[in-house]
């Protein structure tokens, strides 16, 4: 049989072809975000709050599985600023995931810098907010993204769907606050409210006219993107007398499962359905505090919205002056129903999760208290007993460089930036959630990664400690999705709690709730190059030093290599 001379080049035409059709329907979406200090009113106080656009909470982005974003920010306010996009894996494009001085240096009042990245394989709710200082206060907004063209959801399509961003709200500059508390060394002030799509709701002062209302009509099943972008608190959100059945979480589906209540650590994100199964009235979604941390200050205040039907509009006074169905929420420290949430969770479909392990990291997560320098006065030194407050994964307190970001440092080889000798297991072995030696609280300060060879297969079991409070730490990892193969109390034993790994179906997350006094164990595969943060996302812990960073090197090839540095890269 003779082969034509032009097979190769009908082989690459029905190649470009089928190629082009799977990316047909990719579109690239534009955006610009300007970055601006907008007059904001809540509480009765109108403050000068940083915005994107002038919106608060910022735009909703919504795109489809295998599109493209290119996000131009340009920043008119007074502060440094950086955009992350939470969640998105950022396949070779870390030069946009956000974190200054990690991917990136900020960007400058007066500067500008596009953002360019694809979203693959994900789908569901993610988020974007500031990745500098404490900006992302008000500076966040829902990324939506939707199946590709001819596909579905993997349950019935809802009738509407709504964003629900959870928020945390200062009457005062949530800049000032941070800045107070690193002179100080104590914790900071503890927010005045909760907000629900940044509006804090009826049980609080000046605040009912603009109370969100989420529209339903009987019988329809809806859509709730329940996003937690507070800065520093774990929340509990509920719906009076509505079950809610639980589709997804951060971007991935999940088996559905039901419940009356939901428990978000800052940086996760809940798909709920939501059923018009009810007397046709008003009924409030509520949120506040799960706080597992012992005798620590923080806000108890309850944010509210509406859930409203349709046919129950308000025309008359007498509806209007009607007071909405209240949902009765957990005990603030309701730490079995946190637990019996987060154990409902299961993959949709069986999970490709890695079984041979290259890399068996144990990190332990917490406080600490620094002894006052000789050179600081008594009022730079307010913490417990004249400390200062820190925190540290494996007793290094994790410092940002200041000159270059890490990236950049590890990409242009410059030397003196960090080290790569980050412990993968305590450098210290103690009973970690019991009574801890005082001697154990003052951690290491230092810039240090942890290298991982490109396609390597890791677990981590990350462990709270009790070290100045025990407490559930929202744990986040850029670039990556990882499974949470299990969860537990105490101390991690590797002897009997690997009879509790989860190798079927355990959920895909990209920030675990790491059980106070207790531990979680994650796996996942390191195929994306680059540095990589890990840290809490309560922002009071990574500005204490509760983040590491992984250094994740370039495999063979093209498509095993970070794309190289675009022009408009900021400097520092």
């Amino acid at each position: 049989m003779e082969i034509s001379k032009n097979f190769p080049f009908i082989c690459l035409g029905i190649c470009l072809v089928f190629c082009s059709a799977l990316s047909a329907d990719a579109e690239v979406h534009r955006h610009k975000f300007v970055v601006e200090a907008t007059k904001v009113k809540r509480l009765c106080k109108t403050h000068n709050s940083i915005t994107v656009n002038g919106m608060f909470p910022g735009p909703t982005l919504e795109i489809k599985n295998g599109d493209s974003l290119e996000v131009l920010v340009v920043n008119r306010a007074r502060y440094n600023v950086t955009i992350h996009w939470h969640g998105v894996r950022q396949m070779r494009t870390g030069w946009a995931d956000g974190p200054e001085f990690v991917t990136q240096c900020p960007i400058r009042p007066g500067g500008s810098y596009t953002y360019r990245f694809t979203v693959q394989g994900q789908e569901g709710t993610l988020w974007w907010h500031a990745h500098s200082s404490w900006l992302r206060a008000t500076v966040y907004g829902a990324l939506i993204i939707r199946p590709r063209d001819g596909e579905s959801y993997p349950f019935p399509k809802p009738k509407r769907e709504t964003p629900i961003l959870l928020g945390e709200w200062w009457d005062a500059n949530p800049i000032d606050v941070v800045r107070e508390a690193t002179r100080t060394g104590a914790a900071p002030n503890v927010s005045d409210a909760y907000t629900i799509n940044a509006q804090p709701g009826d049980l609080y002062k000046c605040s009912s006219k603009e109370t969100t209302i989420v529209p339903i009509d009987s019988g329809e099943t809806n859509l709730l993107r329940v996003i937690n972008s507070a800065l520093n608190q774990p929340l509990f959100f509920k719906v009076a007398n509505h079950k809610l059945i639980v589709v997804g979480a951060d971007a991935s589906y999940t088996k559905p499962f039901t419940t009356s209540v939901l428990m978000l650590g800052p940086g996760q994100t809940t798909d709920v359905l939501i059923r018009g199964d009810q007397k046709p009235s008003r009924y409030y979604m509520a949120a506040r505090a799960y706080q597992s941390a012992r005798n620590a200050p923080f806000d108890n205040t309850t944010t509210t919205a509406i859930l409203e039907y349709k046919s129950a509009s308000c025309n008359t006074k007498k509806c209007k002056a009607a007071t909405p169905i209240m949902p009765s929420l957990p005990a603030y420290n309701d730490t079995n129903t946190v637990t019996a949430f987060s154990q409902s969770f299961r993959s949709r479909e069986k999970a490709e999760v890695p079984t041979d392990i290259d890399e068996s990291l144990f990190f332990t997560v917490g406080l600490g208290l620094n002894n006052c320098p000789p050179n600081f006065r008594k009022r730079r030194c307010q913490g417990p007993n004249g400390t200062r407050f820190t925190a540290s994964m494996n007793n290094v307190s994790f410092v940002l460089p200041r000159n270059f970001s890490l990236l950049q440092a590890h990409q242009q080889g410059i030397p003196g930036v960090f080290t790569t000798d980050f412990p993968g297991t305590p450098p210290l072995k103690f009973d970690y959630t019991g009574n801890v030696s005082r001697s154990l609280f003052q951690p290491v300060p230092g810039t240090k990664l942890y290298k991982l060879k490109y396609g390597s297969r890791v677990q981590i079991v990350i462990q709270d400690t009790s070290i100045v409070t025990p407490e559930n730490h929202p744990i986040h990892l850029h670039g990556y999705d990882f499974y949470i193969i299990a969860e537990g109390f105490g101390n991690f034993n590797p002897k009997t709690d690997t009879s509790k790994f989860n190798l079927v179906d355990p959920p895909m997350r990209n920030t675990v709730a790491v059980p106070v006094n207790g531990w979680a164990v994650i796996r996942f595969v390191a195929d994306n190059p680059g540095v990589w943060l890990m840290h809490c996302h309560l922002d009071v812990h990574i500005n204490w030093g509760l983040a590491m960073a992984f250094l994740v090197e370039n495999g063979v090839g093209e498509l095993q290599t970070i794309q190289p540095p675009p022009p408009d890269l900021p400097l520092c």
